[in-house]
């Protein structure tokens, strides 16, 4: 009941807050003369959501699309590659480095090439929201499979079940909150992902909103944009935080 009640007052306390900050840049535009294309007021903003908020929700379901697509990439490739590089010594030191290597190299450099090997279609998007992302997956995921206690070994071992068996009930439920924390960190990478893939080549997506209203200097447009994505993001975070506390119900999950 208590947790409840704290859950209740965070979010009057953060709505409040956002109401305020609100107000005061509504008022701060108009007693400072601020143009509208150099920051337009929150009801502009919101007055532009709601005349065109079916073209804004097509936008929103393929930023999405291409964020949930890296985002699934991203972990299934990542705990793979954790999986191989504990399981072998040669692995990690034949591939690490250029794992390493790869996520040192800027990633805007990369987007061009996958517009000419995968076209402008989904495939470029989700390719960079799962390059910009996996990296925090497999990190968190190698830690935590290397962090399951040596007495927990010990005892999967003497209880001699398959090596399936072993990783599936010892070394992964060891992992998993590990695991859960770079999800965390990536499912917003991935939304970072998909709006720099937008950025080089797209007719869809709310990147592509920004960077076309940017041209024809719609300030009120970008807002729009970058509000939907603030919203989006807060919600996928979210879910992975619901996920964690689902499959880790024996840890206390701050969110």
């Amino acid at each position: 009941m208590s947790t409840s009640l704290d859950k209740a007052r965070r979010a009057v306390v953060g709505g409040t807050a956002l109401v305020v900050l609100l107000v005061l840049w509504e008022v701060a535009v108009h007693v400072l003369k601020v143009r509208p294309i150099t920051l337009p007021p929150p009801s502009t903003v919101l007055l532009e959501l709601a005349r065109e908020w079916r073209w804004y929700l097509d936008h929103c379901y393929y930023t999405l699309i291409t964020t949930l697509g890296g985002f699934a990439l991203a972990v299934l490739v990542g705990v793979g590659l954790a999986m191989l590089l504990v399981a072998s010594r040669n692995f990690t030191d034949a591939v690490y480095p250029m794992i390493v290597a790869l996520n040192s190299v800027p990633k805007v450099a990369i987007a061009p090439l996958f517009v000419i090997w995968m076209g402008t279609g989904y495939e470029p998007k989700i390719a960079m929201a799962f390059l910009i992302s996996v990296f925090a997956v497999l990190v968190d995921a190698v830690h935590g499979l290397r962090s399951v206690p040596q007495d927990v070994l010990d005892l999967g071992r003497v209880l001699k079940g398959s090596p399936l068996d072993f990783f599936l009930k010892v070394r992964l439920p060891g992992a998993l909150p590990s695991i859960l924390t770079g999800m965390k960190v990536a499912i917003a990478l991935s939304l970072v992902g998909a709006i720099v893939g937008e950025f080089v080549a797209s007719q869809r997506g709310l990147g592509y909103v920004i960077l076309s209203a940017q041209g024809t200097f719609d300030t009120a447009r970008v807002f729009a944009a970058v509000f939907l994505l603030a919203i989006m993001g807060m919600l996928l975070y979210g879910a992975v935080v619901w996920m964690e506390r689902r499959a880790t119900p024996w840890r206390v999950v701050h969110d």
